[in-house]
């Protein structure tokens, strides 16, 4: 009896040493099965030692397991979670390199459970369903670190769990990084369009030049038209034409709408006239 648990054991520990080299080759798929026939074996054993041998399939002797409290509620769900992982990969052709990780990860942690749940079974007790789930985890985690030292298995799933947390955060950290930079260009943008106020200047429609008004502080910028102008009541040449100015017009001057276009008073209003035909004196 006990040599065949010792045989057990060593055939769990190499299912989960290829499934390790496995994920190091990168071949996923390849290691999720590998994970999932390493757990139906486990399972058959355990059920073996606790008498059940109608021959049934891997879900329902987990569940009959679980309903005879031979394995925790828990160890119950890691089970499951690693034969769904193991037939998507079978029947579906799954190779992601997170579920291959989450697979061999979990069954890393259950071959502790299953020992001691192994060990029960032969000696004709049930786990207790009263023990505190801490205790199960604190207990596997001495079991893991034990077996790190000894170097039983590797430690390479922590560390795919650890890159794909980073791997989700960084976008996260560029965008916020992104709207920092744009918050502190945008003021300085800001600043240049309104340090300099534009020149206020009178014009009629007939071309007359009337009083310029210039703040006392600034010197006075006068723009006439370069040709006939038309005025418009939109910043595109879609907008209705409201005016026409010949050439050689003096304008009033408001501001700079875009690169294209410059708003100017006319008749009391503002309206839109083409910039390039402007040019300051």
């Amino acid at each position: 009896m006990t040599k065949n648990l010792n045989n057990g054991w060593e055939k769990i520990q190499q299912g989960i040493h290829d499934a390790e080299r496995l994920i190091r080759h990168k071949e996923y798929n390849a290691s999720m099965i590998k994970c999932r026939q390493t757990l139906e074996f486990m399972v058959k054993l355990l059920a073996e030692r606790a008498g059940i041998t109608d021959g049934s399939d891997l879900k329902t002797m987990i569940d009959t397991l679980y309903e005879n409290r031979w394995v925790s509620k828990s160890t119950c769900e890691h089970y499951h979670k690693i034969r769904i992982i193991g037939n998507k990969a079978a029947h579906e052709g799954d190779a992601n390199a997170y579920s291959a990780n989450q697979a061999y990860h979990i069954l890393s942690q259950e071959v502790y459970t299953f020992a001691n749940d192994y060990r029960n079974a032969h000696r004709g007790a049930k786990p207790s369903s009263r023990s505190p789930q801490r205790k199960r985890q604190q207990d596997a985690r001495r079991a893991s670190t034990a077996a790190h030292s000894r170097g039983k298995y590797p430690r390479r799933a922590a560390i795919f769990t650890v890159y794909h947390i980073l791997k989700l955060l960084a976008p996260i950290l560029c965008i916020i990084l992104l709207f920092c930079i744009m918050k502190l260009v945008k003021p300085e943008k800001n600043a240049v369009e309104t340090s300099a106020p534009p020149t206020t200047i009178s014009v009629t429609e007939s071309g007359a030049d009337r009083e310029t008004f210039v703040p006392e502080t600034m010197s006075p910028v006068s723009y006439k038209t370069t040709a006939v102008l038309n005025i418009r009541s939109q910043p595109n040449t879609e907008g209705n034409r409201i005016g026409q100015l010949g050439e050689g017009v003096t304008v009033e001057y408001i501001r700079s709408y875009d690169t294209d276009w410059a708003i100017i008073m006319y008749n009391g209003q503002e309206a839109y006239v083409a910039s390039r035909y402007l040019t300051s004196q």
